[in-house]
């Protein structure tokens, strides 16, 4: 755990999101260091809320089934406390493009609702915004950093794009202390696994596990940068209790950069099953693949000092031996993937 930790101890936090992958994880660290943490979480079915990834911490923590976009219980939830990890919003770059106005809803309304309660009830509150390398769209150079446009590809970058700004526009406009972080590929224990809607990950395990055939979309030379989902929290702690990161946009991105077939072949060793083979792109994930694509984090390990310290062998034997252990809590209908 971040040395920034020990700010949390005895104070008031809230975790949007807090069912979920990333959010579950920070609300561990957070009751490790002491804090006292509210769950925030709509429970939205395909979206990786899952009560099991609070287990053994349930007791510690207050957790409220809140729809961001309810915005007569926001003043409520934000009221009193001290900093704020908004994790909350939509991830999946398809569902954005068959829904586009629920994605709207998610990542845009909703979280001008919850700036605007804070705004109300307190101002004085520090917010920490989950937003994602999606927004760059596809990238003039590589590495990327945060001086590279912003063009997404899909609408799911759009809404999360204007979140990312709303949150900044707060701080520079109403005082309210904001950043955002955007995550390249987190991944880890307590992903979600049941399908393949929230990036190619989290899925790729669970097929491996299974001993299912892994299709990689094109050449399989394309290369991302991976985050192991200790590490991000890391880096929301720091955010959460620096004031430099305020008014920041930062890049939380992976050591080193791995082509897709390389990262499968990796997975593979470290699940002992699984077998993969090249495929040409769907038409409609094609549209808006962004290519190749790994992050500059120069900038947040100046700010902040945060860099990431988990080899990606090692984070994949991590999740994939949490992935066995917990399977029933994870995956509907087991032994679905390898029939797909």
């Amino acid at each position: 755990m971040t040395q920034a930790a020990s700010h949390y101890r005895g104070r008031r936090v809230l975790v949007t999101g807090g069912l979920g992958f990333i959010g579950s994880t920070l609300a561990r660290a957070l009751v490790a260091a002491g804090a006292h943490v509210t769950i925030a979480d709509a429970m939205i079915p395909g979206c990786g809320g899952n009560p099991h990834n609070i287990q053994g911490i349930d007791d510690r923590v207050v957790v409220r089934l809140v729809d961001l976009r309810e915005r007569s219980l926001l003043d409520d939830l934000v009221r009193g406390q001290d900093v704020i990890f908004n994790l909350a919003g939509k991830i999946s770059h398809v569902d954005s493009m068959r829904d586009p106005d629920a994605d709207l809803d998610n990542n845009c309304r909703a979280h001008l609702g919850l700036l605007e309660a804070c705004r109300r009830v307190n101002p004085d509150t520090k917010v920490v915004y989950a937003g994602t390398r999606q927004v760059y769209g596809r990238p003039e150079y590589l590495p990327v950093d945060e001086r590279h446009l912003v063009r997404p590809t899909d609408v799911n970058g759009i809404n999360k794009a204007a979140g990312e700004a709303y949150h900044i526009v707060y701080n520079n406009a109403h005082g309210l202390r904001a950043c955002s972080l955007r995550l390249t590929n987190v991944y880890g224990p307590r992903q979600l696994i049941d399908h393949s809607r929230q990036g190619f990950i989290g899925w790729f395990v669970r097929l491996a596990i299974e001993d299912a055939e892994i299709q990689i979309y094109g050449d399989g030379r394309q290369v991302r940068d991976f985050v192991y989902v200790d590490d991000a929290v890391d880096a929301f702690l720091l955010a959460g209790a620096d004031d430099a990161a305020n008014g920041q946009v930062l890049n939380v991105g992976g050591s080193e950069p791995i082509a897709h077939r390389d990262l499968v072949a990796l997975l593979i060793d470290a699940a002992g099953t699984g077998r993969f083979t090249l495929v040409d792109w769907p038409s409609q994930r094609k549209a808006i693949d962004i290519g190749s694509f790994h992050a500059d984090s120069t900038l947040i390990g100046q700010v902040l000092g945060w860099r990431p310290t988990t080899p990606l062998a090692t984070g994949l034997a991590r999740m994939v031996a949490f992935c066995r252990e917990h399977w029933a809590h994870y995956v509907t209908n087991p032994g679905q993937a390898a029939r797909l």
